[in-house]
């Protein structure tokens, strides 16, 4: 294996190409800076939840085996790589911001591109940030995670004729479903716009096997990583998958806990079913 590695993110990959897929886990970042204080209403530590608080660590199998992965280490806090440029909110800043801006349902809840407040918390930031400040975090965090996902996902297209992202993140637990059970792992692919639906019953079918429960699209379909990153009518799939955190963290929702070992070889299996599926049926899901 070999990592390439910004202040912002790191690249993991083996030296040579054996599978189209492609590992993401854009909030998995606790670098947290450390002139943060002053900014902010409350201590960092309160804000881990912001946090796919140590997401990362699920992937760990399956880039041991070969499969490449990038994993952000700027947190979500100071910029969600999971929105869109324009998901900004204009009154956290000080004067006019340089590009357009969308009020999205996102921007309005409060966790658009800067996050603004949570519900536990309430507002994040003391006073408004420089307008030249969100300019920065776009142009030296957001794009080059970006730009650097796009480079892996087109070198597995060129390399196998399609390319799949895993999009990693984890969530509080949910409430049962209509089956009386909650959602242990929930597979987004934008319903549909994403993915062929092939690639989901895959993983969906892999979970199972591994004795878990898992729904699609709901609660969450994706968001902007898979917007951005994914066209199916090309041969570039994407999922989202969302991992209870109380199957991998510690009751203090903190820390590792034993069970993750479970969840990593979740992971690895999807992303080595996939391939295999994609090796030996690949126009079957092309033709889609």
């Amino acid at each position: 294996m070999r990592s390439h590695q910004n202040t912002c993110f790191s690249v993991s990959e083996a030296k040579a190409q054996s599978t189209p897929v492609i590992l993401s886990v854009p909030h998995a970042g606790r670098d947290y800076p450390a002139d943060l204080g002053p900014l902010i209403t409350c201590p960092v530590d309160r804000l881990i939840g912001l946090e796919d608080r140590l997401a990362d660590v699920l992937i760990e199998k399956a880039i041991a085996s070969g499969t490449c992965g990038l994993v952000a280490h700027t947190p979500r806090l100071i910029i969600d790589l999971n929105r869109h440029e324009l998901d900004v909110d204009p009154a956290m800043f000080n004067g006019p911001i340089a590009h357009q801006n969308r009020l999205s349902a996102k921007v309005r809840g409060g966790l658009g591109l800067i996050p603004r407040r949570t519900a536990e918390i309430g507002d994040i930031w003391r006073q408004k940030l420089a307008a030249e400040e969100l300019d920065r975090r776009i142009n030296e965090v957001h794009r080059p995670y970006h730009a650097m996902l796009s480079q892996k996902l087109s070198q597995a297209h060129a390399a196998f004729g399609i390319a799949i992202l895993l999009d990693v993140h984890s969530m509080p637990p949910l409430p049962a479903d209509g089956q009386g059970r909650a959602p242990d792992i929930v597979i987004g692919d934008l319903f549909g716009r994403s993915a062929s639906g092939a690639i989901t019953k895959i993983a969906a079918d892999t979970v199972r096997a591994h004795g878990l429960h898992v729904t699609i699209n709901a609660p969450y379909p994706g968001n902007y990583v898979l917007e951005r990153q994914c066209t199916p009518s090309k041969d570039i799939h994407g999922l989202q998958i969302e991992v209870d955190r109380r199957l991998y963290l510690n009751d203090d929702q903190r820390t590792i806990s034993p069970k993750a070992a479970r969840m990593q070889d979740v992971i690895h299996a999807i992303a080595e079913q996939i391939k295999i599926h994609a090796n030996v049926n690949h126009f079957a899901i092309a033709a889609e």
